[in-house]
């Protein structure tokens, strides 16, 4: 088949599945479950995946709530990866709308899974939960779980429509300084105090952010700053969060905030000491070839890119995939562009009529890009050159 007539049989796949997903989208909204606890959810995907057919590994790689799914005899000679997010954030639900976006990426394999064939590709459907928290996406990537794929892809939804979102790199850490408790009236000179240092620190990294590339961010708090205004306090805690766009320059940003720790326990006479608090978020890699066929596929759906490509997305785990195989992380709007991601309102928008077009578009985006590119043996060569230079 030639893309147009491919395009034909996913168009006609979405629909006669697409009742289907709007309901369980609809269910999932009504039912959040929080990073690291989604078990209804992820159980009620995999189930639906069985009844089409899907062989399912669940749970996948240690994760209690991620799963494989895999259609047919999987012998073909390329390997697509659909990633499937459906944690909620607590309090506000699906503020993130992940119902809709793992939904969306449910009803592309359903879309794509007869294609197999035609295109010589595999395509699994891979559940990744805890985005919101540790990003299983990460420990994945370490377990070498994406290394054999050809391209990974997954839609967001977002209050504009974008090609590619700009992703930050990310890494946590806990600082935790040590002093010597004292009584702050009566013998304060015996004292070594651990507030003071992460006074000092804050103020070093503080100092930090005026000689840093824009796009450095620094965001950081006191998880706890003593036991009581007549202890000098001996132990304090201090939880930062290190962001920038690109991996490298991140590093270096984090061996200047350790010099900042460094620093602040020479000046009190303290000690420091660091863990990360959750594995490092990367980057989002560039890949022209790719995010060019999905411009091409945004005007033919009649999606107007109207995000700001030089805006701050955030940072997400999908940035660790990049770099383990070609990756692709489209946004699509579904609210108003007042109404940002991680609100109430947000959550509120997840089953409107807006909402469950999204369904329909984003599967579209998932599906088309899969049979743009591995229906062209071009563009599958160009998207690797891209990825092997980037």
């Amino acid at each position: 088949m030639n893309y147009t007539e491919l395009k034909e049989k996913i168009v006609a796949a979405i629909e006669a599945n697409r009742a289907e997903l709007t309901a369980l989208n609809d269910d999932l909204a009504d039912h959040p479950e929080i990073s690291g606890q989604e078990y209804e959810t992820s159980r009620k995907i995999v189930e639906l995946l069985n009844a089409h057919g899907f062989e399912t590994e669940y749970p996948f790689e240690g994760l209690a709530t991620a799963f494989k799914g895999v259609y047919g005899a999987n012998d073909h000679k390329y390997k697509i990866a659909i990633l499937t997010e459906y944690d909620a954030l607590p309090e506000i639900g699906h503020a993130c709308g992940h119902c809709l976006s793992g939904s969306i990426s449910i009803l592309a394999a359903l879309a794509t899974k007869d294609l197999q064939e035609e295109l010589n590709a595999d395509i699994h459907i891979i559940g990744t939960p805890i985005e919101e928290t540790d990003g299983a996406k990460c420990a994945m990537v370490e377990k070498g779980v994406f290394d054999g794929y050809d391209m990974a892809i997954m839609v967001h939804l977002y209050n504009a429509s974008l090609l590619t979102p700009k992703l930050q790199g990310l890494a946590s850490f806990m600082y935790e300084f040590q002093g010597k408790a004292a009584h702050a009236s009566a013998a304060p000179w015996e004292g070594k105090n651990a507030f003071n240092a992460a006074q000092l620190m804050f103020h070093a990294v503080d100092m930090l952010r005026q000689h840093s590339k824009l796009d450095a961010q620094f965001h950081g708090i006191i998880r706890n700053g003593g036991e009581a205004p007549n202890i000098v306090p001996e132990k304090v805690a201090l939880e930062f969060y290190i962001r920038a766009l690109d991996k490298r320059y991140l590093q270096e940003l984090i061996q200047k905030v350790d010099d900042c720790a460094k620093g602040a326990a020479i000046a009190t006479q303290t000690t420091w000491s660091k863990y990360p608090t959750a594995p490092a978020y990367d980057n989002m890699k560039a890949n022209p070839t790719g995010v060019a066929a999905l411009a091409e596929i945004y005007e033919e759906l009649g999606i107007v890119v109207n995000g700001d490509s030089e805006k701050i997305f955030g940072s997400s785990d999908a940035g660790n995939v990049s770099f383990a195989c070609p990756a692709f992380h489209p946004c699509l709007q579904v609210t108003e562009p007042d109404v940002p991601i991680h609100t109430r309102a947000f959550a509120d928008a997840m089953k409107t009529e807006r909402a469950h077009q999204a369904l329909s578009d984003g599967a579209k985006i998932i599906a088309l890009q899969i049979a743009k590119i591995f229906s062209d043996e071009e563009k599958i060569q160009a998207m690797q050159e891209d990825f092997a230079r980037n």
